[in-house]
């Protein structure tokens, strides 16, 4: 099998759902997404209906307009995050930048600027994919959700730190801090304010 078919196979099974009050937009993201080899498996116009949608066939990505009527991709976001249902992909525009933090506080965690490119679609969704695999093993670990993302952006900085300083992937970043929270038998969160604290001593 070539690696090729493997990409392919691999992007099947990545069941995506897709919400945007545009049909024009909508159409467009399928056509990209079927080209790339991912499956969408349904589309809606607000962000209601991409909740209950989500609820019912449980995909593995859900990506999302900001603006859209009844409900907006911001509050859909927070629901399918808290019910730990899927990660979501944002559509921003640049004069929606001021939205990216309420977003990020809703628990989005990738983002694409319009007007984007096919070739922007397999990054975002691979980042979405790893992040939301992190943030579960952090619910597992922070039963709070308030709680949970405040760790998720201490982890996210510890994070950075590591892949600055030590040269790791993003995941193999997350992986070390995961290692490190076993062996010393603390949680992963003291362990990023450690790692965290270190690099600030060290630049003093």
């Amino acid at each position: 099998m070539s690696k090729t078919q493997r990409t392919t196979e691999r992007k099947e099974r990545t069941r995506i759902i897709i919400a945007d009050d545009e049909s024009i937009i909508r159409a467009d993201l399928r056509e990209m997404l079927t080209n790339l080899g991912y499956l969408v498996i349904g589309e809606v116009g607000d962000g209601r209906s991409a909740v209950n949608l989500a609820r019912e066939l449980r995909p593995d990505i859900v990506i999302m307009d900001i603006k859209m009527p009844d409900m907006d991709g911001i509050e859909a976001a927070k629901i399918l995050t808290e019910e730990q249902i899927a990660p979501v992909i944002l559509l921003t525009a640049y004069s929606q930048q001021d939205l990216v933090e309420r977003a990020r506080e809703a628990g989005v965690v990738a983002y694409l600027v319009k007007p984007f490119q096919e070739a922007d679609l397999a990054p975002a969704i691979e980042v979405a994919l790893a992040r939301f695999k992190e943030f579960q093993a952090l619910r597992k670990e922070v039963a709070d959700l308030k709680l949970a993302f405040e760790t998720r952006k201490l982890v996210d900085r510890a994070k950075g730190i590591l892949m600055d300083t030590q040269g790791l992937t993003e995941a193999d970043a997350f992986r070390k801090i995961q290692k490190m929270s076993m062996n010393l038998r603390k949680p992963m969160r003291e362990v990023a304010e450690a790692i965290i604290l270190a690099n600030q001593a060290g630049k003093e």
